[in-house]
Formats: C-alpha cells, sequence, structure tokens
C-alpha cells in the first residue's frame, strides 16, 4: 500500500474548497499554501457508469494529503454528481436567446468565464465589456485603453481578474467584480494580439507584433521573463494545464515551448513553410497542435520537439486548430471553406465538414465532445456532430463575419461575434421527450 505524503509544519496546506471539472472529469481542490491560493486537480479521466465509487473514494483519500476521511460524504457526492452528467446527451439545437448591441465599432474577441455566467467583449472601440449571460445586460464596461483592446481573458477557473491586451502596447489587469484597474503591464513596443493567463491565475502571458511573449506576475503586475526567440510577430500563445509550460506561435513559420518558471526556451517547433496561425496543448501537455498557412496541422511530441504527424488535405490557409476536451481528436477550421476532425493518434481524418461558403476563422468543440461549432465569414456558425460529421444547426442572423465563437462550461449556451458590432447568446433547446 503507498505511504500517505506527509506535510511539515511550515507548509501547512489548507483546503478551501471543491471544485467540480465536468469536462474531462475531475475534482480541483482550491487551497492556501503560504498565504497564496493554489489549485491542484484530481483526474478522473476514466470515470464511468461503471466505476466503483467507494473504491475510488479510497485511493483518494489515501493518496491526497490535502483530503481527509471527514470529507468522505462531500467527495461521494461530487463524484456522483461527475457520473451523473456523463450520462447527459446534449442535442445540436440551439435558438437565439439574446441580440447585444455590444459596441459601437466592431468586436475583436468574446471569451466566457468558466461558470458560463459572465462573459468578455473586446472592441475597437478601445473598450472591454462584462455581460451577464442569462439577462444579456452589461455588469462593467472597462474603459481606459488608447486604442483597439484585440485580446481579452478571464483568470480561469476563478474568473475575478480579467486581463486586456491592446494596440496601444499595454496590457490591463481588472478586477471583474468592481471593474476596478489593478496594473497596468509595460513593456511591448508595439501591438499585444494575444493574452492569456496560466491554470493557478499566478501568471500571465501576453504576445506582440514585436516578436516577443512576456510573462507578468499576475498579483503584482511585475515583470517575470521577457521570451525572445521568434523572428516575427507573434499571433498565438497557449499555457499547458499544469501552467508551467507556454507555446508560442509566429508569423516565422515556428512556434516555441518555454519553461514558465525560468522563462527558458525548450524547444523550438520547426517544419511549417508559412506563418503559423493557431497552437494548442492538449490536456495532458504531451502534445502541441499548430495550424499553418501551409495548409497542413501538425502534431508534435512536447518532451522532445519532434513532430509526430503532419495532416494533411486542406487546400488552403489553417486558420485555427483545436483539440477537444480529452485531447482524441484534433479540429482544424480553413480558408478553403471546410473543417476537418483529425484522430490525435493515428492522424487519421475522420470528417470533413464542408457547407460553409466562407473561409472559417474559429473552430471549437464542446466539453463533451460530442458536438463543434464552426465561425465564417458567411456570417453564419454552423453545430456539427462530431461522431457523424452531420451538420445538426445553421445559426443565422448576424450581417457581416462572424470571426469569435465559444461554448459555456456545460455545452448549453454559445455566444458568437461578429463584425457586424453584436454578440449573440444562443441557448440549446430543451430536450423533446
Amino acid at each position: 500500500m503507498e505511504k500517505r505524503p506527509s506535510t511539515s509544519k511550515g507548509s501547512k496546506k489548507r483546503l478551501r474548497r471543491f471544485l467540480l471539472r465536468y469536462y474531462p472529469p475531475g475534482i480541483i481542490l482550491e487551497y492556501e499554501h503560504k498565504g497564496k491560493r493554489r489549485t491542484k486537480p484530481i483526474d478522473l479521466l476514466d470515470l464511468s457508469e461503471h466505476t466503483d465509487v467507494e473504491v475510488l473514494i479510497n485511493v483518494i483519500i489515501r493518496q491526497e494529503p490535502l483530503i481527509s476521511e471527514r470529507r468522505r460524504p462531500i467527495l461521494r457526492s461530487l463524484i456522483e454528481k461527475l457520473s451523473s452528467k456523463l450520462e447527459t446527451k446534449s442535442t445540436g439545437n440551439y435558438s437565439l436567446a439574446k441580440v447585444l448591441q455590444a459596441h459601437i465599432l466592431p468586436l475583436t474577441n468574446c471569451a466566457f468565464n468558466k461558470s458560463g455566467s459572465q462573459f468578455i467583449t473586446g472592441s475597437y472601440d478601445r473598450t472591454c465589456k462584462l455581460w451577464d449571460t442569462e439577462t444579456g445586460k452589461e455588469v462593467l464596461k472597462l474603459d481606459g485603453h488608447k486604442n483597439v483592446v484585440y485580446a481579452i481573458a478571464f483568470n480561469n477557473p476563478f474568473g475575478d481578474r480579467i486581463a486586456t491586451g491592446s494596440f496601444d502596447k499595454l496590457c490591463n489587469i481588472w478586477d471583474a467584480k468592481t471593474g476596478k484597474l489593478l496594473h497596468t503591464l509595460q513593456g511591448h513596443s508595439k501591438e499585444i494580439v494575444c493574452v492569456s493567463f496560466d491554470t493557478q491565475g499566478d501568471v500571465l502571458a501576453t504576445g506582440s507584433t514585436d516578436n516577443t511573449a512576456i510573462l507578468w506576475d499576475a498579483e503584482n503586475g511585475k515583470t517575470l521573463h521577457v521570451l525572445e526567440a521568434h523572428s516575427a510577430e507573434l499571433v498565438s500563445l497557449h499555457f499547458n494545464t499544469d501552467g508551467n509550460l507556454l507555446v508560442t506561435g509566429s508569423f516565422d513559420n515556428t512556434a516555441v515551448i518555454w519553461d514558465v518558471t525560468t522563462g527558458q526556451r525548450m524547444h523550438v517547433l520547426e517544419g511549417h513553410s508559412g506563418e503559423i496561425s493557431s497552437t494548442q496543448f492538449n490536456f495532458a501537455g504531451d502534445l502541441v497542435v499548430s495550424g499553418s498557412i501551409d495548409s497542413t496541422v501538425k502534431i508534435w511530441d512536447v518532451p522532445t520537439g519532434k513532430c509526430v504527424n503532419t495532416l494533411e488535405g486542406h487546400e488552403d490557409e489553417i486558420l485555427d486548430v483545436c483539440f477537444n476536451s480529452t485531447g482524441s481528436l484534433i479540429a482544424s477550421g480553413s480558408a478553403d471553406g471546410t473543417t476537418r476532425i483529425f484522430s490525435t493518434m493515428t492522424g487519421q481524418q475522420k470528417h470533413c465538414l464542408a457547407g460553409h461558403d466562407g473561409e472559417i476563422s474559429k473552430v471549437s468543440f464542446n466539453p463533451q465532445g460530442t458536438l463543434l461549432i464552426t465561425a465564417s465569414s458567411d456570417k453564419t456558425v454552423r453545430v456539427w456532430e462530431v461522431e457523424t460529421g452531420k451538420c445538426l444547426n445553421v445559426l443565422t442572423g448576424h450581417t457581416d463575419e462572424i470571426f469569435s465563437c465559444a461554448f459555456n462550461y456545460d455545452g448549453s449556451t454559445i455566444i458568437t461575434g461578429s463584425k457586424d458590432n453584436t454578440c449573440r447568446i444562443w441557448t440549446r433547446d430543451e430536450e423533446k421527450n
């Protein structure tokens, strides 16, 4: 039997609360250590209706020093909740719930908080706005940038901080509850085009057309590391699940994997013959996917930095790529008007999703991995069934190009952002008995 790890008095960790992660299944422990808030995941990727819950609880309590025997009832309740959620089937039928005249100038981006109760929009009007998803009401207007607010992010899973990156070369960190400006981060010499918090909310990464990324301490706003390796502007950055690695994608045809703690470059991912458009880690953090204007998608092994597969089939630039929540599938959206779904393990194409009349700028799986949404310049978003490749729903109504679409945490709501200055909220139709 494994010995239970011990903690010394000086490094005492205090469990604050449990957070559920439905997709992929897991329980997040939020705890305090030396006065700082931390999170630690317990991954339950193999959970199913056949799992012996009591055996699983015994294993967790034995192996996890933060969880004492007296927490057994709440642990049982959480695991049963996760199991029941896995059995819930999602329909592909969504209907328009709200149209938000969000900004006076075109939107640049939109993003949900973890629960999906709120979302943010950035705009050419130099502001970021916080919205209530259910009511469609504006909650906060974050005003202070002197140019386009191009990149926006919540510090999920907490959702109490918002970062806004602007063409004014600055990144602001705001209090999501009060709208108070907490920090203005100065360091880039050109436009900021991407921002992301790590999963602990401790580190913020910004990427710029000045060819660099910068890692910042999100608590005090100080520079941690300036990441210099690219010879052209950055267009993409993404933390792994553990928050100890960052991948950046650039117009110099390469992606780079960085050690977040040291700021050191670990691997340069070389092989594309055109500019990188999108990069992402899988959930496990052992693979990176990259899309390029060379019309290919590449899968990279993180420990070695080697390309393990090149996914072909598109006839024009790849504009977006993403993994599903478990990392078993990859979707790619292209300027050729199609989306393709590939098996991560084999690299085989499972489906070519055709139907849009324009380029596809954004692709996103629902949390369950059963649906995929695609946003297009043809002014529509399509909802596809992943298993069959069938189009289940076409979301119409926008009057200009759609560049952003996202599911909320349980997949019941979709937000779409368009160059028509509006943001639309779509909700899943109730299942008919």
